[in-house]
């Protein structure tokens, strides 16, 4: 389920049951509940499982040549806390110019929220469009 946004069966919108919102329009975030929620898949920054759920990662931990590089992503007003994946022989600059996906992976994910202090999700994974992100590494 994960890395769902990779495959070839994506539809043009995420259909979610039971959505809730959280909305930074105005002042002061709020929460909106919808019985159903369509999302214009191309409009997604990030994706991933709601807590405690999970699915296996995505890559093979004896593949050779790999590292975790830690990184900041700001995906909105959200601040991802994680690694990205790469090669140990290039950069991450270098990494992200020739990746042929537009989904990168995250691991070890904390998500936190400036405006608002009481949220904070820990995912093992979660997806990201490299398109959409800002990328500080650590």
């Amino acid at each position: 389920m994960s890395i769902w946004l990779r495959t070839q069966g994506v539809p043009n919108y995420i259909h979610l049951f039971k959505a809730q919102v959280v909305s930074f329009a105005g002042g002061s975030p709020k929460t909106l509940s919808f019985s159903e929620m369509f999302i214009p898949t191309v409009q997604v920054s990030a994706f991933h499982l709601a807590p405690p759920q999970q699915d296996p990662l995505d890559y093979d931990a004896s593949e050779q040549n790999r590292a975790m590089q830690p990184m900041e992503a700001m995906v909105g007003s959200f601040i991802l806390k994680g690694s990205v994946r790469i090669s140990t022989q290039t950069d991450v600059g270098t990494s992200l110019d020739v990746m042929r996906t537009a989904w990168l992976s995250i691991y070890d994910a904390e998500i936190v929220n400036p405006h608002l202090p009481q949220f904070h999700v820990r995912t093992p994974m979660l997806l990201v469009n490299s398109n959409q992100i800002y990328l500080g590494m650590l």
